[in-house]
């Protein structure tokens, strides 16, 4: 495995790839402090691919808080032996002036509910412009058939899929199931942060999704009810979301009725943490948390 740092070198190691009989590159996107929800991205690139490439970049454009920028983990070293053990075949680590480089002006916008809402309102305006242009830049850069993404992260996948169709970028988007601890909480890099009072609390977020699945599957289809019971779970546990919204799954409109598939989002602060998670509410009763779709 190796790690290349520019943009240039990758696509010299890619063109000989391809050159070599590579028909295909999966390509996963992290911001690095690995853990086994990136690890089951790769995994899943490494089955339906050629080659693997990861890209580990900590994008200071989708963080509205310094604070939280400068406090997210950062252990290249460890993460290349991790990723090296999952299959992949490169990883691509740049630092800020190869993406951004003196002059850099432009930004690729998703406008409208699914940009909008939920973690764009929460976390300002510039969150999913950073993504979305990040994402463009890297997927020019490594031109994958496949990119992998976790569900996890909903509306970034949303958000990244609509990018894709309206730049008409030649890759397919691909959904993959969270991954979770064996008390449902999902994984992040985040969760590191958690100390012990923390980290129990936390476990109320997948319970409250957990009991938003048991409602709909026992008939409840009011969207209200099944909010203020979530809340109500999480405020056991001294959990104060910032949002809880039931919302169509592709459009991110908010629904008062569960008459169709129907996204449970929660995002929550616990011990200073800032977590999200969600499940996706079908009337035919599958269920799947961290669904996204």
């Amino acid at each position: 495995m190796r790690i290349i740092r520019t943009v240039s070198a990758l696509r010299e190691a890619l063109g000989r790839a391809r050159s070599g009989g590579a028909a295909s590159v999966g390509f996963v996107p992290t911001m690095g402090a690995l853990h086994e929800g990136h690890l089951s991205l790769m995994r899943a690139a490494r089955e339906e691919n050629d080659l693997v490439v990861v890209s580990i970049f900590v994008n200071p454009k989708q963080f509205e808080e310094a604070a939280d920028l400068a406090a997210y983990p950062r252990q290249e070293r460890h993460d290349a032996e991790l990723a090296a053990s999952a299959g992949v075949d490169l990883i691509f680590a740049p630092d800020a002036d190869e993406l951004y480089p003196a002059g850099f002006a432009t930004t690729v916008s998703v406008s409208g509910t699914i940009a909008e809402t939920l973690e764009g309102a929460a976390r300002g305006t510039g969150h999913f412009d950073g993504v979305a242009t990040v994402v463009a830049k890297l997927l020019i850069a490594v031109m994958p058939e496949n990119a992998y993404f976790g569900r996890k992260d909903a509306q970034q996948l949303v958000v990244v899929r609509r990018m894709v169709a309206d730049l008409g970028l030649p890759v397919r988007i691909v959904g993959c199931p969270t991954e979770r601890e064996p008390d449902g909480l999902a994984l992040s890099s985040r969760n590191v942060r958690l100390d012990g009072e923390a980290r129990a609390r936390a476990a109320a977020i997948p319970r409250a999704l957990a009991l938003a699945e048991s409602l709909v599957a026992d008939g409840e289809r009011s969207a209200d009810v099944v909010g203020r019971a979530v809340a109500e779970t999480l405020a056991e546990s001294g959990v104060e979301p910032e949002y809880i919204a039931l919302v169509d799954p592709v459009g991110f409109e908010t629904v008062e009725n569960i008459d169709q598939p129907v996204l449970c989002a929660v995002a929550a602060r616990v011990g200073g943490v800032r977590l999200i998670d969600n499940t996706t509410l079908s009337v035919g009763g599958t269920t799947a948390r961290g669904a996204g779709e």
